[in-house]
């Protein structure tokens, strides 16, 4: 057997040689197809590049190479398995990537149905490049029936993989006149989450159920025929949180941040050239927009030319010639909710102001800001939050004595309680008397040494007002909650009580 093996062997190697290559290659085809009419499996071929020329990109190569790394991802619960992968990491990814080893095939199902997908890497001749394809093999009666459902899940399983895996960025835009106009932009890594934000936990509740609904909202959004986009807007005193939310909101979502300075935007056409070199799955956001640039200045001056017009004097205003060279009202709000808006697709628009009264209410109205976020001072769940981040504890003696000042109209922002507790993190005893006496001294109204200035001394009513964090959606009325402060007495009877309290609390533990 062997004998007529080699044989056969030698007769192949002289018919090779003999043979033309155009018959060898006719042969090789006849082969292939005797040999997919009789196999029970259907393969398909997709190459790393369209074509013959190897410079387009195919994508759908990209999608099954994503798809396959979470697929073999430790963390991912799936079927599928492998002998050996190549592992690497990048320089723009957080995550080990796990690529089936070349020549070898990784099995996979999808509806009861086993598939096999095999990575081939060819040599080119007289070359040093590799020619890559994957090949999937699929049963050949069910062919028609899951391939295409098969690939869509595929494509949105690598596309959700990718967004989770890649590097965030922060992007800044570099303003008119300099150098390389457009978006500049430095990894994101902020550390702020929904875990870590002091909010009260039926507001986390609600944003998060809220951002989850519209991420996963692209076919309801086209189906009623609206721009994927959502706006939010967030407003309270200095310190409140503002931006950890939007941090919180782009690390839950995996989005990058557009963080747009309106004062480096020369007029309306730069606003619109930077929308649209914003990519999907992001955040724009502008920050203190009633300081940003005087938008409600537009009205006025709209009214004070029609008051000159029909004026007898004809001398023209110079305010027309200046709107053509700056960002106006009318053109935010296109930004925001114009034609110009919907040249991408899951974007998220946030605005934040320390004043909420001074943002032209046109700005604010269904449609364009969907969410409105009142944070205000720091409730009881949310200071037991930040204790819980810097301290550790999940109880303490002085826990009541904290929710008693904050009932009374001490309570403090979260950025004042996180620099008490960061200053005294190695005290935890220390660390919550220093926060009692804060809200004592807030409650006296004399104020909070080191910790308030003369440019938080407005909020002080605002801070007494509501010391709870509020979401209103769908609209943008005051939902602050006005209540009644108490005496100067009934305050210092109070504060004699809560005094004797943790002093009797020190004497018995010994501090």
């Amino acid at each position: 057997m062997l004998s007529q093996l080699w044989s056969f062997l030698g007769l192949l190697t002289v018919l090779q040689n003999v043979l033309p290559s155009q018959l060898l290659s006719v042969l090789h085809s006849f082969y292939q197809s005797l040999q997919d009419m009789l196999s029970p499996y259907s393969y398909l071929d997709i190459p790393e590049f369209n074509g013959y020329c190897g410079v387009d990109v195919n994508d759908l190569y990209r999608h099954v190479k994503l798809y396959l790394n979470s697929v073999n991802h430790p963390s991912a619960a799936s079927t599928a398995s492998c002998p050996r992968l190549t592992l690497s990491r990048s320089n723009s990814s957080t995550r080990i990537s796990f690529t089936v080893a070349a020549n070898h095939s990784i099995r996979d199902s999808f509806r009861g149905h086993s598939l096999c997908w095999t990575h081939n890497v060819d040599t080119v001749q007289d070359s040093l490049d590799e020619k890559r394809s994957f090949v999937l093999k699929l049963p050949k009666r069910h062919h028609h029936t899951i391939l295409q459902p098969y690939l869509d899940h595929v494509t949105a399983r690598a596309q959700d993989f990718e967004r989770v895996s890649r590097e965030r960025r922060l992007f800044t835009n570099n303003g008119h006149g300099s150098y390389d106009s457009g978006w500049v932009s430095v990894p994101f890594r902020h550390p702020s989450t929904f875990d870590t934000l002091a909010l009260e936990p039926q507001l986390k509740k609600q944003l998060t159920e809220d951002l989850t609904t519209f991420s996963t909202g692209k076919e309801f959004y086209h189906r009623v025929g609206r721009a994927w986009k959502r706006g939010y807007f967030l407003y309270g005193p200095p310190g409140s949180g503002k931006s950890s939310l939007i941090a919180a909101m782009a690390n839950y979502l995996c989005y990058d941040v557009y963080d747009l300075e309106l004062t480096k935007v020369s007029d309306n056409s730069e606003l619109r050239a930077l929308l649209i070199q914003t990519t999907n799955r992001s955040i724009v956001v502008i920050e203190d927009i009633d300081c940003s640039v005087d938008l409600t200045a537009d009205r006025l001056s709209k009214k004070s030319r029609k008051r000159s017009s029909s004026s007898s004097s004809p001398m023209p205003t110079k305010v027309d010639e200046d709107d053509g060279r700056r960002v106006t009202l009318s053109g935010l709000l296109n930004f925001t909710d114009g034609l110009w808006s919907c040249c991408g697709e899951e974007r998220i628009i946030v605005f934040t102001t320390n004043h909420r009264e001074n943002v032209d209410p046109a700005l604010l109205r269904c449609g364009r800001m969907d969410v409105h976020v009142s944070l205000g001072a720091c409730g009881a769940h949310a200071f037991r939050a930040l204790v819980k981040n810097y301290l550790g504890l999940d109880s303490h003696p002085l826990f009541e004595a904290v929710d008693s000042c904050v009932r009374s109209g001490g309570a403090l922002t979260p950025a004042q309680v996180g620099e008490i507790l960061l200053r005294n993190r190695g005290d935890a005893n220390l660390a919550l008397k220093e926060v009692v006496s804060a809200m004592q001294g807030r409650i006296l109204g004399g104020g909070v040494r080191d910790l308030t200035t003369d440019s938080e001394a407005e909020t002080q009513t605002l801070l007494l007002r509501s010391p709870e964090s509020v979401l209103v959606g769908g609209g943008s009325p005051d939902n602050w909650v006005s209540s009644s402060s108490p005496g100067r007495k009934k305050r210092v009877k109070f504060l004699v009580r809560l005094r004797s309290l943790t002093k009797s609390d020190s004497v018995r533990r010994g501090v």
